[in-house]
């Protein structure tokens, strides 16, 4: 939005030429800057721009194309689009209309499309990598692999259906084996996809929550890594009665971090027990638990970190001591020791739930779809169905549908209206 050092206005249509000639006086060459003075119909002044002229198919909407390279005030802008306005067939963009002109023009693909959402919105270094996976097509790629597979298959069992010796039975069982066991194959790989992290995992930031007993230092922690006063720190138990959630990036990675209310058996009042149980429940819910209690009362939690924390409290003391031996860290948030440790520690638990490098993880739209195509290509060998080709056939159909509606091929439209209006209205 402007002001702006440079604010760029773009045209797409049957009309964007002639509104180039109307502005400009002339017609550039094609896919070359060049300077011209902007003048409105009446001949005043607008604006000297870069203009640029893209002719279709071959442009980012798939339609004749045309740049303004504008300065970038706001009364510039302003006086432009006026002017752009008054010309007949012209109106404005709606939000995402331009990407949503690639989409339908077959410029782009949903899953295309859908990264390219991602990658306006991403803040962090893990979110821009994986969105623009997404935006370059490696999904994409990998449906368009999985669709040659099935189509194969599909051409298979048509074959046998269509041109087949019907009394051959012995040649259909065949077939079919050969059929469940394509199926088979290809659904396993489906499978590994959709036992990736999920995109919203990256999206949205991993969840690190930080429990333990009243006064373990959990408050503190949340401060230091936030560097800033986010929780009331107290020496009274109880305290902290709800969840504090910041988001903050490691490393490049997005996280949530919360912190949480003392877990104890017993409550002062009907208020912190409620803190408590939302604790719990965060608890479970964590991608990676910092517990900052005593290793024995840690909660049964696939990635938890065991802390040894107020280490400037305890030293000396021989129970607290013989604690700290059982845990993954020493820490003092106050004075800063083994805040480098927990850091890496995060990070590196963190990088085991995200998609490595070259993997792209899929949205949950899309790994609804690519499970439904997986049940459809799943078969018990030992039923009846396994032996009709006809019924074969139709799960292949079915799996093959599913695979459409990952790259926006079928049954979509509902969807695109809430995709694309996450676009800005220049996008």
């Amino acid at each position: 939005m402007p002001p702006a050092a440079i604010g760029v206005v773009r045209i797409s249509g049957p009309r964007a030429g002639e509104a180039l000639r109307l502005l400009a006086g002339r017609l550039p060459e094609a896919r070359r800057a060049s300077l011209a003075d902007l003048k409105d119909a009446a001949g005043a002044p607008l604006d000297r721009a870069l203009i640029l002229w893209f002719p279709g198919p071959a442009t980012a909407t798939g339609e004749d194309l045309a740049e303004l390279h504008l300065h970038g005030g706001r009364a510039v802008v302003a006086a432009v689009e006026t002017a752009l306005s008054a010309i007949q067939g012209l109106r404005p963009a709606t939000a995402g209309e331009f990407t949503r002109r690639a989409f339908l023009n077959g410029r782009i693909d949903l899953a295309e499309a859908e990264g390219l959402a991602d990658l306006l919105a991403a803040e962090t270094e893990s979110q821009r990598v994986q969105a623009l996976g997404l935006a370059s097509g490696h999904v994409s790629r990998a449906v368009e692999g999985w669709q040659d597979r099935l189509l194969t298959l599909m051409a298979g069992a048509e074959a046998e259906l269509n041109f087949a010796d019907e009394d051959d039975v012995e040649v259909g069982e065949v077939v079919a084996r050969r059929l469940i066991s394509g199926m088979a194959a290809l659904a396993e790989d489906l499978g590994a996809w959709l036992a990736r992290p999920a995109a919203e995992v990256i999206a949205e930031g991993l969840s690190v929550v930080i429990a333990g007993p009243p006064n373990a230092g959990k408050s503190t922690l949340i401060n230091a890594l936030a560097r800033r006063e986010l929780a009331i720190v107290s020496p009274i138990e109880g305290t902290t009665r709800d969840v504090v959630e910041t988001s903050l990036a490691l490393d490049g990675i997005a996280m949530r971090f919360s912190d949480t209310a003392g877990l104890r058996a017993e409550s002062a009042d009907d208020i912190e027990m409620i803190g408590i149980d939302r604790a719990k429940a965060a608890v479970e819910a964590a991608d990676i638990l910092l517990w900052l209690g005593s290793p024995k009362e840690a909660p049964d939690h696939p990635r938890a970190i065991l802390i040894a924390a107020q280490a400037d409290r305890w030293r000396g003391d021989a129970a607290a001591e013989a604690d700290a031996a059982h845990c993954d860290l020493i820490l003092s948030a106050v004075t800063g020791e083994g805040m480098a440790k927990l850091h890496k520690y995060i990070v590196d638990m963190a990088r085991t739930l995200l998609p490595r490098e070259g993997e792209a993880a899929l949205r949950q739209r899309q790994r609804a779809a690519l499970a439904e195509a997986r049940d459809w290509l799943t078969i018990d060998t030992r039923s009846r169905e396994a032996r009709d080709l006809i019924l074969l056939a139709e799960r292949l159909r079915l799996a093959g549908g599913a695979l459409d509606r990952i790259t926006g091929r079928a049954g979509v439209e509902d969807m695109l209206d809430a995709l694309f209006g996450r676009f800005c209205i220049g996008k």
